[in-house]
């Protein structure tokens, strides 16, 4: 089966067929010029800028153009040595997809990075959303500008894309953030409170690799692996790369997350040397207060991305409030450069995601008819059913069915006396390497959770009666436990799965927490959502009495599934992730008891509702 847009009713006019009716109008330039701006404490940025190149030759073509801002980390460039299928692999899909239907392109190495000058203090320092506001405005003043700046971008780009827009520049009209972080703490550092490995060991290898151009360990990385890389590319004005070669120098500066992270185990505590620099001010929520009221916002993300990205899209989707903001959530890893259904018919998807974000720049930036005001805001894609849907409002299905927690078991019925399930934990648990967390690491997973079957074994199941009908799932479950330990504290993870009619059991979704990070609070105003909120400072902290029952409460990452007529819907509880999460506590693996029946007992709220397909 397959993502494709133009199988299902959820479009008015489908992005491919929009795509279909605007061919490119100009030719790429054979090379962009690049340079450095020079920001206000005299660091060198540097940028390439492609401008389109006309196709025509006559006094009335254009020569202003609308301008998108890619913002990265990974290098604009690639100085290469010998063949190369593309000198610019962060950057091609944007300079392919936008200047040839006429937008000019400015990518940026940003502070501390490529052949930018600079030091980097933390992960995304509050530094760079000084220096895009810089940037907009130097290009506002080139003559190939025609004043409106529109900015997107995959992960990193894509949060430098909300930075943008919370300068509050007024060139500033449209950004499209594509699965990218709103805050960094709770959604991708520390998940539920425990810090995640993949960002301190694999992704922390690969920046200090491209800092410290250790060209041999950068090609492990997916993006990165033409053996004619040789670092990043010097502007224009430094043939001789000595410019580049002391730029260089400087990032063997740059703060080092590994080392860093520890001190950001509490939300609101910066570094140590400065208490400021907390990962709020590092998180693009923390700026929403100064977007321009008229900012046109597309926010895109998918089921397997990550530890909290999808959820950081409906945030920013609910706390933006605007006639002007959409939301689109796929099938899809980190970046979509995989279909991670496993009924898909092949792994890339289908669905043309930047055919999509041309449709939503060409209505804002250049105003267009595209008829993107016609549409339901809001599309998502239902994993098994294979199927596209639309809505308005999110959640689209209401968190009004509930489970029951029983031995084993999950029952739509309230258990009649009170029970308590043991489960031992092994600090070995793990779900494997094809998992949702590698991309985050920029390694290549062509295939999610294909090993899933069997894993669940070695876990604590409640499997309920096969479904009498397709049923939906979509939105985020909240899992509430009657919980104890041995231990003052405790890792827990829970994960959904479809048991099939055959017995072949399908990975759904997951959620985790500390127990010490239990107790919840009323989001802040620039991150709504109508999940479990909690603030992880340190005077909510609360250690567990061992032994002593207590409320758990845990939201799990969202997700669009349907659930086949027969089929079982199985949660599986576990207190490690060897390969992605620390012991907690270390070296002392508790023994859980969980509470079932009773006032208090354990369920599971799920917002789910037939399916009718249609």
């Amino acid at each position: 089966m397959s993502d494709r847009d133009d199988i299902s009713k959820a479009w008015k006019l489908p992005p491919s067929a929009y795509m279909e009716k605007r061919p490119p109008e100009y030719a790429l330039p054979p090379q962009p010029f690049s340079c450095y701006v020079t920001m206000r404490d005299g660091v060198q940025i540097a940028v390439d800028v492609y401008i389109p190149q006309s196709l025509r030759q006559s006094a009335d073509a254009q020569s202003k153009f609308p301008t998108i801002i890619v913002a990265t980390p990974y290098y604009r460039r690639f100085k290469t040595e010998g063949p190369v299928a593309e000198s610019t692999p962060m950057a091609c899909r944007y300079r392919d997809a936008f200047v040839p239907r006429g937008y000019a392109l400015v990518v940026i190495d940003v502070r501390g990075t490529g052949a930018s000058f600079g030091t980097r203090d933390s992960f995304r320092s509050p530094k760079e959303r000084e220096d895009f506001g810089q940037i907009a405005q130097w290009i506002v003043e080139q003559s190939w500008s025609d004043g409106k700046i529109g900015a997107t971008g995959i992960s990193y780009p894509g949060a430098a894309s909300l930075f943008l827009a919370g300068t509050g520049h007024p060139a500033v009209k449209a950004i499209a953030p594509l699965f990218a972080v709103n805050e960094i703490y709770a959604e991708q550092l520390y998940p539920g409170g425990m810090l995640s490995k993949i960002w301190t060991e694999d992704y922390n290898d690969c920046c200090v690799s491209l800092d410290h151009n250790l060209t041999e360990a950068i090609k492990k990385y997916a993006y990165f692996g033409d053996p004619a890389f040789r670092g990043p590319h010097p502007v224009d004005e430094d043939a001789d790369s000595v410019l580049l070669t002391q730029a260089m120098q400087q990032h063997r500066q740059n703060f080092n997350l590994h080392d860093a992270a520890p001190e950001y185990a509490f939300r609101g505590e910066g570094l140590l040397h400065d208490p400021e620099l907390t990962l709020d001010a590092c998180s693009p929520f923390s700026y929403y207060k100064y977007f321009a009221k008229d900012v046109a916002i597309y926010s895109c993300s998918g089921w397997f991305d990550g530890s909290g990205y999808s959820s950081a899209a409906i945030s920013r989707f609910m706390t933006l409030k605007r006639d002007n903001h959409f939301l689109t959530l796929g099938p899809w890893d980190h970046g979509a450069r995989t279909n991670g259904s496993p009924w898909r018919d092949r792994q890339a998807p289908h669905f043309d995601l930047f055919g999509e974000v041309v449709r939503f720049f060409d209505h804002y930036l250049m105003g267009r008819k595209t008829g993107l005001d016609l549409e339901q805001r809001i599309h998502y894609f239902s994993v098994h059913a294979e199927v596209w849907q639309a809505a308005d409002q999110w959640p689209p299905v209401p968190r009004s069915a509930k489970m029951y927690l029983v031995p084993d078991a999950l029952s739509a019925q309230p258990p009649s006396r009170e029970t308590k399930v043991a489960y031992q934990v092994e600090f070995g648990t793990t779900t494997g390497r094809k998992t949702r967390y590698e991309r985050l690491g920029l390694l290549d997973i062509p295939e999610y959770y294909g090993d899933w079957h069997g894993r669940d074994t070695a876990l604590l199941n409640f499997t309920s009666q096969p479904f009498e009908e397709p049923m939906e799932l979509t939105g985020h479950a909240v899992l509430k436990l009657l919980f104890s330990a041995s231990e003052t504290d405790a890792a827990v993870f829970a994960y959904l799965s479809e048991v099939d009619a055959d017995g072949h059991v399908h990975y759904v979704t997951e959620g985790m927490l500390r127990a010490l990070h239990r107790k919840t609070s009323l989001p802040p105003y620039n991150y709504a959502c109508d999940w479990t909120y909690r603030s992880f400072q340190r005077k909510d902290a609360q250690l567990l009495e061992p032994s002593v029952p207590t409320q758990l409460e845990i939201s799990l990452l969202p997700t669009s599934w349907i659930f086949a007529k027969g089929s079982r819907l199985r949660l599986s509880i576990a207190g490690a992730d060897s390969l992605h999460y620390a012991q907690v506590p270390h070296g002392r693996p508790p023994r859980f008891e969980i509470g079932c029946g009773g006032a208090a007992g354990s369920t599971i709220e799920l917002p789910m509702r037939t399916f009718k397909a249609g």
